[in-house]
């Protein structure tokens, strides 16, 4: 039976249950406003989907705090399927639903897991998973369920999620938005309800105001059917949720007292846990009767649980009573929850219970926050230790709490409330170390709320303070201080990373035992001190010894992370690509392994410029769709310029421009020196392949600054080629000096043979006669950049020396030589797919009378690019499950690619990919 007024809602579920059974996966939010009949569509959908598995949860306000809550209601029934599941994911479920200890999951496992173990389930027929109140989900279980939901393919689920506010972790679902009701069926509804005679103008305004809203057009007429009469309550200006609510609170209010306290027990114990509820209720001498009452006055439905009609009659019921009344109930409960199977919901009804400031229950949600963060609910941790806090009689103590709930909350994404809590410690008891890491969190706030260009001077300060206090800690703020200041650029508010440098190089030894080895942090921030204090000649091999030192092994996610991405710096600024291979590697496996899903976007830029550097740009275009896939999942921003920057390399000349602009806007909103520059660098790479040599000019001098990001240094290479081929040497020279400054003292086979391809573009001659002028050592220093090059990683480098070699070569006459040259430059640059660069390479060879063809004519049968990255995978050796872990996917779901995979290539068999794959 369709819903009144809703035909094209329902044909529209229909559609989606009908390709469900057939096979195929989908997803669904409908959102609205409060009664306008999301909740209806669900259970419309639930009741058409009889013959189906079904799992249904919804998000509670209460539990918004507690990490996986809404999660583990909605898998409860797959639980058993949990040990089934590849090693890694089943230990991460089982953590986070509390089946047993373990060390905190990252978000990527418990999201793959649950995917896989919905997948699992529908293996024996279509199943629906219907998600009621989104707005309500704990941020673990929304990022969960929304990771999911992107993920679906050929499972044969139907995720269907209703919202009444928009989700960002769910931004880019398909949305059906769900109106209020057309004028006929309003009325037709309204008349349903209100069975006496109604005056036509007070008739009228009901339906104006209730908008077509289902819940106002039943509920308004029985708050008050007196007040219709003449229509003045409608005149009142509350909204018109206030409105709903206020006629529940009427509804409650007539009755009985014991039905009125089972309605409040009931909506402080948001999990509806009956058995709790009653002994509860028993606690307080309520009568079993008590709940007829609210079930007949349609308020409440006891069965498994207790679920209340809609969420706004739970809101009345528990902002109705008063102060005093709430506390009692949230005692009851507290006393009525195990202290050994449910620790944190007992201690979080404690925290609800106390009435004054009580250290004993203080500690207890200080407790809680700690196996919070162990199952990996930052978020929640956050919410206890606030709670703990405001319940804390000590001064200090409660100073002290309210630093680890901001921090928490900084961690888990809430600036604004870390920002707050901040306020709470400084009004408090001053102590000077409480105080440098206030001023060290508002350095990390700044960065993310829209003011980085304080950030530098703000954790610089607090660095500062950190040496007499904990000078460990002053030299890793020192650390984070200048890799903002090398973010931040030329937007940073007066404090470069010269003067960061400066302070740090000052900073106190860090103590150790004389047979301890330093610490790798320690040696990066020596070296990185004497970088930007007294140049490269000095510190360079002090950065090749920290780059040996570092390794994830022994470190935490968040050290890993923050020293290995670091280190990456590091190598690449010093001209050291086999370290750079080496730790930007490790980082993205490790970061991975850890399941730290929200840490990969950045590690892949990283990883994506070393493919680049490589000539991989395949590679790094699949780290970009993962990155996509990642920031879908958990509704994040990144930077614009990496998906600029393969297009760039690339010579995508239709969307690299566009993009580029889309990226510098970006990076200028942002305050994102780093960022600026890599643009800028990546438009002068682009220009120079393309052959618009004085445009390329005025882009690298623009991102060129030898003080600056690793991008402003390689940007000078950019500037030598393309000032050579306008004719002003002079600014080239000046450009090859501060490039040698920086690659001599590197030593790698990578700076010295880019410093040599730059002085042989330099000895070629003026050239103001001539396209390319006969200089003296040109070609020396060519054949030096390419035994060089060749022994580094610097593909694109290599295949770029080869390309000014030959045209040197052919400047000179030296024809046969030139084609030799300028056709080892075509072949790499058309294998790794370096448009530009290709084109300019067929244009020389074409001026030496050798016909090259473009691009390849494509196969007749394609494959998609997500095809293409699951066949290889396979071809490879890797099993379902591996390629659905480092894809994002079911394993289901890779199956069904595979099949599609093999009746495109005319194949039966993973053993036939290796003969069909290049």
């Amino acid at each position: 039976m369709k819903l009144l007024g809703r035909r094209t809602e329902c044909a529209r579920l229909d559609v989606l249950l009908k390709a469900m059974r057939g096979g195929a996966s989908d997803v669904l939010v409908l959102s609205g406003e409060a009664g306008i009949g999301k909740t209806a569509l669900l259970d419309y959908a639930v009741r058409c989907a009889a013959d189906v598995r079904i799992l249904r949860a919804s998000g509670v306000e209460s539990e918004m705090e507690l990490p996986y809550a809404a999660l583990h209601r909605l898998c409860l029934p797959l639980l058993d399927g949990v040990d089934h599941l590849p090693g890694p994911q089943a230990e991460a479920l089982a953590t986070v639903f509390g089946m047993r200890a373990g060390d905190r999951p990252g978000p990527f496992l418990v999201g793959l897991g649950v995917l896989n173990l919905l997948a699992e389930a529908a293996r024996g027929g279509p199943l629906l998973c219907a998600v009621d109140d989104a707005h309500w989900l704990d941020e673990a279980s929304a990022q969960a369920i929304a990771f999911v939901a992107r993920r679906l393919r050929a499972e044969s689920i139907l995720m269907l999620i209703t919202s009444r506010t928009p989700i960002p972790s769910m931004r880019g679902l398909v949305e059906l938005g769900v109106e209020g009701l057309a004028p006929a069926a309003a009325g037709e509804l309204l008349d349903s309800v209100v069975r006496w005679p109604l005056d036509d103008g007070v008739r009228a305004a009901l339906l104006a105001e209730a908008r077509g809203n289902p819940l106002a057009l039943l509920e308004l007429p029985l708050a008050s059917p007196d007040r219709l009469a003449g229509g003045f309550g409608l005149l009142e200006a509350t909204a018109l949720t206030g409105r709903i609510e206020e006629s529940f609170r009427r509804r409650i209010a007539e009755l009985p007292a014991d039905s009125q306290e089972l309605l409040l027990l009931a909506a402080a114990e948001s999990a509806g846990d009956p058995v709790l509820i009653w002994r509860a209720a028993a606690a307080l001498g309520l009568s079993p009767d008590a709940g007829g009452a609210c079930e007949d006055a349609e308020l409440l439905t006891i069965g498994v649980r207790f679920a209340f009609r809609h969420p706004l009659v739970r809101s009345a019921v528990y902002h109705a009573a008063s102060a005093e009344a709430r506390r009692r109930v949230h005692r009851v409960l507290a006393d009525a929850t195990s202290r050994e199977a449910d620790p944190d919901r007992r201690a979080w009804h404690l925290g609800q219970a106390a009435e004054r400031q009580d250290e004993a229950v203080a500690a207890e949600l200080e407790a809680s926050a700690d196996r919070a963060q162990s199952r990996g609910g930052l978020a929640a941790a956050a919410a206890f230790l606030e709670r703990a806090a405001a319940l804390t009689p000590d001064p200090v103590k409660r100073a002290e709490r309210e630093l680890l709930a901001a921090r928490d909350k900084y961690h888990a994404g809430a600036p604004e409330g870390a920002q707050v809590l901040l306020d709470k410690v400084e009004s408090g008891p001053y102590d000077e170390l409480r105080s440098a890491h206030v001023l060290q969190l508002r350095g990390h706030l700044a960065f993310v709320t829209g003011s980085a260009a304080l950030a530098p001077s703000l954790l610089l300060e607090a660095a500062r303070r950190f040496e007499v206090l904990d000078p460990v800690l002053a030299r890793e703020t020192y650390l984070d201080a200048i890799i903002y200041a090398l973010r931040v650029g030329r937007f940073a508010d007066d404090v470069t990373v010269t003067e960061v440098a400066k302070a740090a190089a000052a900073a106190p030894a860090p103590r150790r035992e004389a047979s301890e080895e330093p610490r790798a942090q320690d040696l990066l921030l020596d070296a990185l001190a004497v970088v930007y204090t007294e140049g490269h000649e000095k510190g360079a091999p002090l950065v090749r010894r920290a780059l040996d030192a570092f390794s994830p092994d022994g470190l935490s996610i968040v050290e890993a992370t923050r020293w290995l991405s670091l280190a990456c710096y590091g190598a690449f600024a010093t001209w050291d690509d086999v370290a750079w291979e080496r730790i930007s590697a490790e980082n993205v496996r490790h970061i991975r392994a850890a399941g730290a899903l929200g840490m990969l976007p950045v590690a892949h830029s990283q990883r994506m410029l070393a493919h680049l550097h490589a000539g991989q740009f395949q590679a790094a275009a699949d780290l970009l769709e993962e990155s996509d896939a990642i920031v879908a999942a958990i509704g994040v921003d990144r930077p614009a310029y990496d998906v600029a920057g393969v297009a760039a390399w690339r010579g995508q000349t239709d969307q690299a421009f566009e993009l580029l602009r889309v990226a510098e806007d970006a990076a200028g909103e942002r305050r994102d020196g780093n960022g600026l520059m890599f643009v800028r660098y990546a438009s002068a790479v682009l220009l120079n392949g393309l052959g618009r040599f004085g445009e390329a000019r005025d882009a690298a001098l623009a991102a060129a600054n030898p003080r600056g990001s690793a991008f402003a240094y390689w940007a000078l290479t950019e500037l030598v080629e393309a000032a050579v081929r306008c004719g002003d040497r002079a600014l080239a020279e000046q450009a090859v000096e501060q490039i040698a400054a920086l690659t001599t003292p590197s030593g790698t086979d990578w700076g010295l043979g880019t410093e040599a391809r730059m002085r042989g573009l330099i000895s070629e001659g003026a050239g103001a006669e001539a396209e390319v002028g006969a200089g003296p050592g040109a070609e020396a220093y060519y054949l030096e950049a390419i035994k060089r090059l060749g022994r580094s990683r610097g593909v694109m480098d290599l295949a770029r020396t080869h390309l000014v070699y030959g045209e040197w070569l052919r400047g000179q006459e030296r024809v046969a030589e030139a084609r030799e040259q300028l056709s080892t430059a075509h072949g790499r640059f058309a294998e790794m797919g370096a448009e530009a660069y290709a084109e300019r390479a067929r244009r020389e060879l074409a001026a030496c009378g050798v016909s090259v063809a473009g691009p390849a004519a494509q196969k007749a049968v394609e494959l998609t690019e997500q095809e293409r990255q699951i066949a290889r995978r396979a071809r490879d050796g890797r099993s379902n499950a591996e390629i659905g872990a480092e894809l994002f996917l079911s394993g289901r779901t890779v199956e069904w690619h595979l099949r599609k995979v093999f009746s495109k290539l005319g194949i039966s068999s993973r053993r036939e990919l290796r003969s069909v794959l290049s």
